[in-house]
């Protein structure tokens, strides 16, 4: 049943990758944006390689089996997946589980090791992904609060950021005392890179006030590396990053099978988990934020199928897991790339320009590419929501404050968890208050409730009635009132024992017929009235 609904996924999306739906202007912005992400992604795909201890092959052949995937099948248009940092991270410890439980190897060997655990764990979390996607789970990513999706849009804007001052630090950087002296050296060896960062951030403010006919970001590319090529000015360049020069084609890689142990597997599924999850919410947040600045809303549960396929995919053929990319997706927005034309450029260019035009991708300076994803962290961050702390309520601005911090400092999954665990505490404590209203009917004391009935609210629904010093005859009115829960309900059937032992008579009013169903004690005190609610109860059972 489950490959019969993913077959019929996959006839149904791949039908909306069609190019009579494009006019010659949205092509013509599509395949320059993706131009630029193509080359913005070649020295990130290299970075995030290192950063998970693989050749940068890996990284490169990651980001274009997971762009191209999803650039066909993903949620949202021109939305920008690849290697990404938040999973690289996961693939750290990993590794050096491989390097402790294979001692004997040898350098290449172990490497090559590492390699395929994290091959297999990449396809075991895009199955899982898929998984999530066609039970359609991607919904859930409704539930991360507002103040959450401004802290993640925030932490990583400045993570962006702080990713790119490994590329301006000073040669020795061990030597140096105080942040100060790091600083200072750092003018003094990279001059040269700073006068290039600012120049490109100079052109992408200012161009696209006089033409946006191009993309103000492949425009500083293409100038400042003829500039810095022609006259031979010395500064870190692509190349200097890593040899470009044999890079292939991807083909089939058959995973080491002597690594399907039990002691291998309760590694690498927990790991796998780990990647499916990070890789997922990174994916649905950032289409949040692109639902954001386009006001068209994508599909969640399209884009975990189309991550899980591309994972799958690119660890079957050499490739690491990735998600979606935030930094790279809002290049590709803001230089005019909404379509998927533009996320399919830019997975095939950076293919070809790798294979093809390795020496010219190794002539770009670093420089040019650290001004533009300045740019972006400054794009992403949402600077409105530091305006709009002081009029938050309190407990929104901590979340907030919270999410951006963590996510700066541990990671995405964390902090997007952190945010909603304490959105969701923070949402009971103020709604755990329920109020009675009383007034006399015909000699009986009627309680008009008023509020939720659930569990954070029972201690305060207990507190209303005065069970010894209530009139024989009592009425509990439900009408402003909503059980909630199984927790609820109990409750009103320990208030309704209480009376019965009291020698009292109670009368409920205006209970849903769901609620009077889960009632145990309480169901014969039940009147039954026309404007009856119809709510459900959430129920345990």
């Amino acid at each position: 049943m489950f490959m019969v609904e993913f077959h019929a996924y996959i006839r149904k999306e791949t039908t909306l990758f069609n190019i009579q739906n494009y006019s010659k202007q949205n092509i013509k912005n599509d395949v320059l944006s993706g131009a630029l992400v193509a080359v913005a992604l070649v020295p990130e795909a290299i970075a995030f390689s290192f950063i998970a201890g693989v050749s940068p092959v890996v990284g490169l052949y990651g980001a274009f089996i997971i762009g191209l995937i999803t650039s066909i099948l993903g949620g949202k248009p021109g939305m920008i997946s690849g290697a990404t940092g938040s999973v690289a991270v996961v693939f750290v410890g990993l590794g050096l589980w491989v390097k402790q439980h294979y001692p004997d190897l040898d350098t290449e060997a172990l490497s090559m090791m590492v390699l395929h655990y994290i091959l297999i764990t990449s396809i075991i979390a895009g199955l899982i992904q898929i998984a999530i996607g066609v039970m359609k789970m991607g919904k859930f990513i409704r539930l991360v609060p507002q103040p959450a999706l401004f802290g993640f849009v925030n932490g990583l804007a400045i993570v962006i950021a702080m990713a790119q001052l490994p590329f301006l630090a000073p040669a020795h950087m061990e030597q140096y005392s105080s942040w100060i002296d790091i600083i200072k050296a750092s003018f003094q060896e990279n001059y040269i890179m700073y006068i290039i960062i600012v120049s490109t951030m100079a052109t992408m403010q200012f161009l696209p006030k006089v033409s946006k006919a191009v993309p103000a970001g492949l425009v500083a590319i293409v100038v400042v590396t003829l500039v810095v090529y022609f006259g031979h000015i010395d500064t870190k360049t692509v190349g200097d990053l890593a040899d470009l020069s044999h890079v292939s084609f991807p083909s089939f890689v058959m995973p080491y099978t002597d690594i399907f142990t039990w002691q291998s597997m309760m590694v690498i599924l927990p790991t796998a988990l780990i990647v499916a999850l990070v890789g997922l919410i990174e994916s649905l947040l950032t289409l949040s934020v692109l639902d954001e600045m386009g006001g068209e809303r994508g599909s969640g549960n399209k884009e975990c199928v189309a991550l899980g396929v591309g994972n799958t995919t690119s660890g079957l053929f050499g490739g690491m897991a990735g998600c979606a990319m935030i930094g790279q997706s809002v290049i590709n927005f803001t230089s005019g790339g909404l379509g998927r034309l533009s996320s399919f450029t830019a997975a095939v260019l950076l293919i070809i320009l790798v294979v093809s035009f390795s020496d010219v991708i190794a002539a770009i300076p670093v420089a040019v590419l650290v001004g533009i994803m300045f740019m972006v962290s400054i794009g992403t961050f949402e600077f409105s929501s530091v305006k709009r702390l002081k009029h938050m309520p309190k407990a929104d601005a901590f979340v907030l404050i919270t999410v951006t911090i963590i996510t700066v400092l541990e990671d995405l999954a964390v902090a997007v968890i952190a945010g909603i665990i304490i959105s969701a505490l923070v949402f009971a404590w103020e709604h755990a208050k329920i109020i009675a209203r009383t007034k006399e009917e015909d000699g009986k004391k009627v309680y008009e409730l008023d509020g939720p009935l659930f569990f954070g609210s029972v201690t305060s629904f207990n507190e209303q009635f005065d069970v010894e010093n209530d009139p024989d005859e009592v009425v509990i009115d439900f009408k402003n009132a909503r059980v909630m829960d199984s927790s609820g309900a109990e409750a009103i059937d320990s208030l309704t024992e209480k009376y019965r032992k009291a020698g009292k008579k109670l009368t409920l009013r205006h209970l849903s017929e769901d609620c009077k169903r889960m009632l145990k004690t309480a169901g014969p005190f039940c009147s039954y009235e026309e404007d009856d609610p119809t709510y459900k109860v959430a129920s345990n059972v």
